[in-house]
């Protein structure tokens, strides 16, 4: 549904902080299915940990927040690519996160948000993250869009 340019006109992070390869499912002010490769040539895994590659958990729950931005912008109307320039989503709080199991270079990380609530610019969203259909992080996120 959206690649990597549509994402990247939508919210304005950029390699090596882009975590989101593609949408491959999107309902506004519903859902949103997303997906990232996780590769061995991300520079993350210099330093997380040698020898023994994973996946930080902070770098999932930042996949899964511009997932959520994503769907947040998607819901919004009309919006065009101009207005949404001259906006940014900031995360106000991130709750109930977990961690259930490793993620490794080679996965597939799949992230599925879902809206809890809206209120204007005051979205709510529930974000699961998976690995080969096996739940591997959850977490509830508080977010808003403001202009820049």
């Amino acid at each position: 549904m959206l690649d990597v340019v549509e994402i990247q006109k939508i919210i304005p992070h950029r390699y090596p902080f882009l975590l989101l390869d593609r949408v491959t499912e999107l309902t506004p002010s519903e859902s949103l299915i997303g997906f990232k490769n996780v590769s061995i040539a991300e520079p993350i895994f210099q330093g997380h940990f040698p020898g023994h590659p994973i996946y930080p958990g902070v770098m999932i729950l930042e996949g899964m927040a511009q997932a959520g931005g994503i769907l947040a912008f998607k819901s919004m109307g009309d919006m065009t690519e101009e207005e949404a320039a001259q906006k940014v989503v900031y995360f106000m709080s991130i709750d109930k996160a977990k961690f259930r199991s490793p993620v490794r270079p080679g996965d597939r990380l799949e992230y599925r948000v879902s809206v809890i609530k809206n209120k204007g610019s005051i979205w709510m969203l529930k974000g699961m993250a998976y690995v080969d259909d096996v739940l591997v992080s959850e977490a509830e996120l508080k977010a808003m869009i403001v202009d820049k």
